[in-house]
């Protein structure tokens, strides 16, 4: 066989092409490309599923789906800033938002201060019809200053004063708040982050032990206390039965009848049929997943659920990848939170957890619980932005788009007047003549 001269030579000089996970962007775009999927299933979802209630309440059945577009209008800015950041602004955040959540979420129990519905005191109302939720705000300050109190400490994480002192008093503090409301979904997620963060600094197996234990005592009075939240318990398991179907099974027993009749590919978008009057109570918000299913199907929910997937996989990428320890425990703080919340919202709606009012990320309605989380979704792309090769990798592709976008822009050429009026006149130099 006889090989071309150079070929041989060109062939070994050239570089191995690398698998797409392995490029310096690959978390970046993992991140980008799947929160912006998850978004734009969620605004149209919630245009959806909102139309008839909207309709009915403001004779507009774009009100409600407005909102939230208004509410992505702010977060789309705000991830973009957040990206921006660096480490050390992220570091100097983590106390004064939590400061600043501890403090609402105080305020919201004063009646005349929150806004009571359907029994939970959640919500601050603001001006222009919009509300504010404290407890979202403590996900994402319990996420920064846990991270920054154990990057701190870690010479002296070793005795189990330090590792649990202050940051498991002020988190049960924050669960004791938000169980005030009541909200147990919160309460679920602020423990998820506690003990991520716990189990990136590689606390021993019987701190776990004992915290889990406490939760779940904690947990069992709680709904013994509360008759509703035991009737919830009970009747989780089977919300169609004749005892609870038309009480505290209701909702459940409507998500999944939503579901069975979406089958395989869903009865297309808008053709819900849960979203009218009698069908589910809350189609927009907590039971959109359900909305999700009867429309777009068994197709649609598995698509959720991949792009939640990808997420997840992308935010532990980035805290595996990193060299700063505290991008590594906000990193993973920050998702999971999301993947908690939204495993937990996606188990009601099936019918695998009880009902416990906690909105689905970046797709159900609510700017309270959007905002932050894009915010959040900034701070991971800020730290993926830093990884190893990221930064050189991303000012290049930024110096190749704006280079395309000059060669592409007109450009106008100006020629001097003076040149112009010479290139058009005759020449008047005197010609030599001949003698």
């Amino acid at each position: 066989m006889t090989t071309v001269p150079g070929v041989a030579t060109r062939r070994a000089a050239a570089p191995a092409r690398s698998s797409v996970l392995q490029r310096p962007l690959a978390s970046y775009y993992l991140v980008l490309v799947s929160t912006g999927l998850l978004l734009a299933i969620g605004f149209v979802m919630v245009l959806s599923a909102s139309s008839v209630r909207s309709y009915q309440a403001y004779g507009s059945a774009y009100a409600i789906a407005s909102k939230q577009g208004v509410f992505i209008v702010i977060g789309l800015p705000a991830l973009w800033v957040a990206s921006r950041l660096p480490v050390q602004v992220w570091r100097r955040l983590g106390l004064p938002l939590l400061l600043v959540a501890l403090f609402l979420l105080c305020a919201v129990l004063v009646p005349g201060i929150g806004r009571n519905v359907d029994g939970a005191r959640r919500w601050i109302p603001l001006p222009g019809g919009f509300n504010i939720q404290p407890s979202e705000l403590a996900k994402l300050g319990i996420a920064l200053w846990g991270a920054d109190l154990l990057v701190r400490k870690r010479k002296l994480l070793r005795d189990w004063k330090h590792l649990l002192i202050p940051l498991v008093p002020i988190v049960g503090l924050v669960c004791v708040l938000v169980m005030l409301e009541p909200d147990m979904g919160t309460t679920i997620v602020v423990t998820s982050v506690l003990m991520s963060l716990l189990w990136v600094v590689g606390a021993p197996a019987r701190v776990f032990v004992g915290l889990v234990s406490v939760a779940l005592s904690l947990g069992a009075v709680m709904a013994i206390a509360e008759p509703y939240r035991l009737a919830r318990l009970t009747s989780f398991s089977n919300p169609c039965s004749i005892t609870h179907r038309l009480d505290k099974g209701y909702q459940a027993c409507q998500g999944l009848q939503a579901l069975d009749a979406g089958g395989w590919f869903g009865l297309g978008l808008g053709a819900s049929r849960e979203k009218w009057a009698g069908g589910l109570p809350n189609p927009y918000t907590d039971y959109v997943y359900a909305i999700i299913g009867e429309e777009l199907g068994l197709l649609g929910t598995l698509t959720v659920l991949l792009l939640f997937a990808t997420l997840t996989y992308a935010g532990i990428r980035i805290a595996k990848r990193t060299t700063d320890p505290f991008a590594r425990l906000a990193a993973t703080g920050f998702t999971i939170w999301i993947a908690v919340q939204a495993l937990v919202n996606m188990g009601t709606v099936v019918g695998m957890v009880p009902i416990t009012g906690i909105p689905l990320p970046l797709i159900s309605f609510g700017g309270s619980a959007l905002i932050p989380t894009l915010v959040g979704v900034g701070m991971l792309l800020s730290f993926a932005a830093a990884e190893p090769g990221a930064a050189k990798a991303l000012a290049a592709k930024q110096g190749r788009l704006r280079q395309l976008v000059l060669r592409r822009s007109p450009v106008a050429v100006t020629v001097p007047r003076q040149r112009e009026q010479s290139a058009s006149r005759p020449s008047r130099r005197p010609v030599a003549r001949r003698r």
